[in-house]
């Protein structure tokens, strides 16, 4: 029973934590894919998006299977360490824009931009170099966190069929619902979901940094939950502290 709640626990983290990262960066390149489709048209972006595809696969086939050879517990202290650098800068932008002192990241005003920029690039007969390259920067900048975020969960938890299949999912849910929408996913609760995969990366990281240096967590993959409820509970200060401190800081100013 032990050994089946404590695998079961670390598989909700593991889905959990793939499934919001992939949510995040690919609603981000659909922007980008949207905003040079709709104006700049749809064959070189779609062409775009194919590069940069077939570029991730390549390099997911060159070094994927190196990772499976790295013995556990340094892929884990390595692994631990990046997603701590990942989760904390995903977590500090997010607790940011939660207190005020950080604008929010807006979708809409992404697209426009983006669209404003193509635009004023003009418009060019046959294949749009200018059309391939935004789309395929896109997708292939977004897709690049998509692809270390599912090589380094799910090769160090030993469950990288799982975290891939997950991606997968999340990439379909995403696309599936651009085309519903036909424009872009603006509102998405982005800045929750960075918020939620910020606690989670720096979860997994903790964990995983501690097991490379072989400490032993109480209740073994259980023991995620609580890192997860501690880290939740600090950003919560974090984002209460930060907004006091700016009413304060406002009510002295006027």
């Amino acid at each position: 029973m032990f050994i089946a709640a404590s695998v079961s626990s670390g598989v909700v983290v593991l889905v959990g934590a793939v499934f919001l990262t992939c949510c995040v960066e690919m609603v981000e390149a659909l922007t980008i894919v949207f905003a040079v489709g709709h104006t700049r048209g749809w064959r070189s972006a779609f062409e775009g998006v194919a590069a940069a595809l077939f570029v991730l696969a390549a390099l997911v086939a060159a070094f994927g299977p190196a990772l499976v050879s790295i013995p556990l517990n340094i892929l884990r202290l390595v692994v631990g360490g990046v997603l701590l650098i990942f989760g904390m800068q995903w977590l500090r932008k997010a607790i940011l824009r939660s207190s005020g002192l950080k604008s929010m990241h807006d979708e809409d005003a992404i697209y426009e931009a983006k669209v404003a920029e193509l635009r004023a690039s003009g418009q060019s007969q046959g294949r749009d170099r200018i059309a391939f390259v935004m789309a395929f920067k896109g997708v292939f900048l977004e897709g690049l966190e998509v692809v270390v975020a599912v090589l380094t969960l799910g090769t160090s938890a030993h469950r990288l069929g799982l975290a891939a299949s997950v991606a997968g999912v999340a990439i379909v849910v995403v696309a599936v619902t651009g085309v519903v929408v036909a424009k872009q996913l603006s509102r998405v609760p982005e800045n929750a979901m960075k918020m939620s995969v910020g606690i989670l990366l720096i979860t997994y990281g903790t964990f995983w940094t501690g097991e490379g240096l072989r400490v032993r967590w109480p209740g073994g993959d259980t023991m995620l939950f609580g890192l997860i409820g501690i880290y939740a509970v600090v950003s919560w200060l974090g984002v209460s502290l930060l907004r006091r401190r700016q009413a304060t800081t406002s009510a002295v100013a006027t």
